[in-house]
């Protein structure tokens, strides 16, 4: 048994879609949050900068005392985790392999679209891996960065959350895909929306869940888990705008964040 948090680390608030089926799969568990709300978004900087940032936040999350670290985000999920994998010495899992798995495992005709940042679809990650899995597999990565803005704005039930995603979608839906990658920790907030556009055709796999899973199963194999069955708690740090996240976040985990605190990253 380990009491010690399990950190969680993403760009901004879609890293929350994570934290939230953590938390309804592992109840007992502490967790420390980290979403670098002042550099957001990952999805149009360089590998460079990307890794930069990552080991930054990773620095930060490990003065906390935490047992593992969950990286929340596809853009560094897909850019950055061989680095921190060399880096650091604790378990560390990201969200594009279970995210990959799960598409693979769904699809009926091997067709399969993944949306998600410029940096994340450009980095092919998600398409190396699963044909890696489903080498017959024809898929269509298209980039859908105006997503995040609208999720951090809260808008993801509008006119312009569905006329963007209109937009977006075109083309999966005419290379007829039945099976969809959130390729964002920020779209499943959209999924609703998504599952609209795509007319309740297509599968839609959500990373968060399947990484939730993955962290279930790290955590068991190497005896990591709380004592706790239930009551974990969760603390929140951002680098910037905490009366926002707690606002959009609140929505997101469906309950009101209460320890939060803004944290100059440049400065760890």
């Amino acid at each position: 048994m380990d009491n010690r948090p399990i950190g969680v680390f993403d760009s901004g608030i879609g890293g929350l879609t994570v934290l939230k089926e953590i938390t309804e799969q592992l109840p007992g568990e502490d967790i420390v949050y980290f979403g670098d709300t002042a550099r957001i978004p990952y999805g149009t900087r360089s590998k460079e900068t990307v890794i930069k940032y990552v080991l930054q936040s990773f620095k930060f999350l490990l003065t906390q005392d935490i047992k593992a670290i969950v990286v929340a985000c596809n853009t560094a999920s897909a850019l950055a985790m061989e680095e921190a994998q060399k880096e650091y010495d604790l378990p560390i899992i990201g969200v594009v392999e279970p995210g990959a798995k799960a598409a693979a495992s769904a699809t009926k005709n091997s067709k399969i679209g993944v949306i998600g940042t410029e940096g994340t679809i450009n980095s092919q990650a998600y398409q190396r891996t699963i044909r890696k899995i489903l080498p017959s597999a024809e898929i269509i990565g298209v980039a859908c960065p105006l997503f995040v803005p609208i999720v951090e704005e809260g808008w993801e039930n509008s006119d312009v959350a569905y006329m963007t995603a209109k937009k977006y979608l075109l083309e999966l839906k005419e290379h007829e895909i039945d099976t969809l990658v959130l390729g964002c920790t920020h779209y499943p907030v959209l999924r609703y929306t998504i599952d609209k556009v795509m007319e309740g055709k297509v599968t839609l796999v959500n990373p968060a869940y399947e990484t939730a899973k993955a962290v279930k199963g790290i955590l068991k194999e190497k005896n990591l888990f709380s004592s706790k069955l239930d009551g974990g708690e969760q603390r929140f740090y951002v680098s910037d705008d905490p009366e926002k996240f707690k606002r959009i976040g609140g929505n997101i985990i469906r309950k009101e964040i209460v320890s939060i605190e803004k944290i100059d990253i440049e400065k760890i």
